[in-house]
């Protein structure tokens, strides 16, 4: 039976950290699934660029991505403030959205966990271990997990 091939998954990855966002944009680059990548400093960016506000109104600039990838500690609006109004917003919430972030905070785990997170990872430190991780993230939620059809 032919299965046709998947469309390229775009991940949005909210970092403001530039050697962070080098790594994972590198390992994204580096895994063996085929993906296109967005990327925001910040959680003002990221929210902006959800609901298609500012320099993203054009939908073309801001398509709803199939995975957020989002730092925790980010300025204007952390990724925890973002992750709540993301899992708050009704065309938003089916968004896999993972803690991608430094914090190895039990209380960031269960806040994080209370809102609607999908899954908290803390980001490794090498690159070897970072694009493991980043694989295995795209292994399991584009590959693995069937995800819920947007609303775009």
């Amino acid at each position: 039976m032919f299965t046709p091939p998947r469309p390229p998954a775009l991940i949005l990855l909210a970092e403001d950290d530039p050697d962070d966002r080098l790594l994972a944009l590198r390992a994204l680059k580096a895994s063996p699934l085929t993906s296109k990548v967005n990327w925001v400093e910040n959680g003002e960016e990221l929210m902006a660029y959800l609901n298609r506000t500012g320099n993203y109104a054009e939908p073309s600039k801001s398509p709803l991505p199939d995975l957020i990838l989002l730092d925790l500690n980010m300025p204007r609006k952390d990724g925890r403030q973002a992750a709540k109004e993301i899992k708050e917003h009704p065309q938003l919430r089916r968004i896999p959205v993972i803690a991608f972030t430094t914090s190895q905070s039990d209380d960031d785990v269960s806040h994080l966990y209370d809102l609607g997170i999908n899954a908290f990872v803390t980001k490794p430190a090498t690159f070897d271990a970072f694009s493991q991780t980043i694989n295995a993230i795209s292994h399991f939620w584009f590959e693995v997990a069937q995800l819920p059809p947007l609303e775009d």
